[in-house]
């Protein structure tokens, strides 16, 4: 079977209503941020000048005027699908709200709102049962589902609870209480 010869793309040069076409095609396969939106308009935009910046800027302002764009309703949003679906603890939403681009206060808001009358124990078994995690039979697996649960978003505290609810060897958690020792703290912004 032979190849054919590669098409050439055409750039196609961007104006106001075409990069409006384009962002509402964005927000319809996913929501997202106002960083993230700004960031995929100006990869459209081909005129890196002045104008290229006033025309992206112009379309994330009506996006933002018609509420298509929130970064309040976006961090909601997605810290209750993390919390429901995934069952991801707090730290762990907070990171990923952080790599999207949204600033901090909104998600101390989102986060505050969305894990008020969440039970970080409970939520850790609701991961574990969700991942089909088993009991631990030796200290490597202790410390594999230490790591895990650590990732998942929940603190040292909440993974020892769920761990001793496993009757784990309590030698087993020497190990483990090492490791969280080791755990970067958290930084409050």
């Amino acid at each position: 079977m032979a190849f054919g010869k590669r098409k050439e793309r055409v750039k196609t040069e961007y104006n106001e209503p075409l990069l409006w076409d384009y962002a509402l095609g964005a927000l319809g396969r996913r929501m997202r941020t106002v960083s993230q939106m700004r960031l995929l308009l100006r990869r459209k935009v081909a005129d890196r000048s002045e104008y290229g910046e006033v025309l992206v800027e112009t379309v994330m302002a009506r996006l933002r005027e018609q509420k298509l764009l929130d970064d309040e309703r976006f961090a909601e949003i997605f810290s209750s699908y993390r919390r429901d679906n995934e069952k991801f603890g707090k730290r762990r939403v907070q990171n990923d709200l952080r790599s999207k681009g949204v600033k901090a206060e909104v998600i101390d808001s989102a986060l505050g709102e969305t894990y008020a009358e969440v039970n970080d124990e409970q939520q850790a078994r609701d991961y574990v049962r969700r991942k089909r995690m088993k009991k631990p039979t030796n200290e490597k697996e202790t410390a594999r589902i230490f790591r895990r649960l650590i990732r998942a978003g929940f603190g040292a505290k909440t993974i020892f609870a769920v761990l001793k609810q496993w009757d784990v060897d309590v030698e087993a958690l020497g190990v483990v209480e090492e490791e969280a020792q080791e755990e970067p703290q958290e930084h409050e912004h």
